[in-house]
């Protein structure tokens, strides 16, 4: 293969995989679970912003954005492109774009040495889901009695 091909063959049995990834909306998430596909990264015009979980996004921590993951799943993201790799917790909903399966904080994307190209092909895994929350039954308030 020429060297022109083989990124666009790798690209497009990537982009075929993504389609039968294990990770999948609505399906039961457990720890190992695994996707592959194209991520991309957002940073300065966010910055300062609430994010979906109400968070205040700060680019320079390891977060990212995944459309159906629960908020606190902590994720490996590993580049397929140099190996590099990052731990990132989700705190948001995204990406918004076709054919991306995460949105990388500044900070994630830079672990992985993807800031330059902007997009880069990762394998995510999922290492930590969040501890589920016990709701407490609501206390009955005593009632104040106010005397007449």
């Amino acid at each position: 293969m020429t060297r022109l091909t083989q990124p666009a063959t790798m690209l497009a049995a990537l982009l075929v995989a993504s389609g039968c990834a294990t990770l999948r909306v609505g399906a039961p998430v457990e720890v190992g679970a695994e996707q592959v596909g194209v991520a991309s990264w957002y940073g300065a015009h966010h910055h300062g912003r609430r994010t979906a979980s109400g968070e205040v996004f700060d680019m320079y921590k390891l977060t990212a954005a995944h459309p159906t993951l629960p908020f606190g799943t902590r994720l490996r993201i590993t580049s397929l492109d140099n190996g590099r790799s990052a731990e990132v917790r989700v705190n948001d909903r995204g990406p918004h774009v076709d054919g991306r399966i995460i949105d990388l904080s500044y900070a994630a994307a830079r672990a992985l040495g993807a800031t330059g190209p902007g997009t880069v092909p990762v394998r995510i895994r999922v290492l930590a889901l969040p501890a589920r929350r016990r709701h407490r039954r609501a206390r009955p308030r005593p009632s104040r009695l106010v005397a007449l």
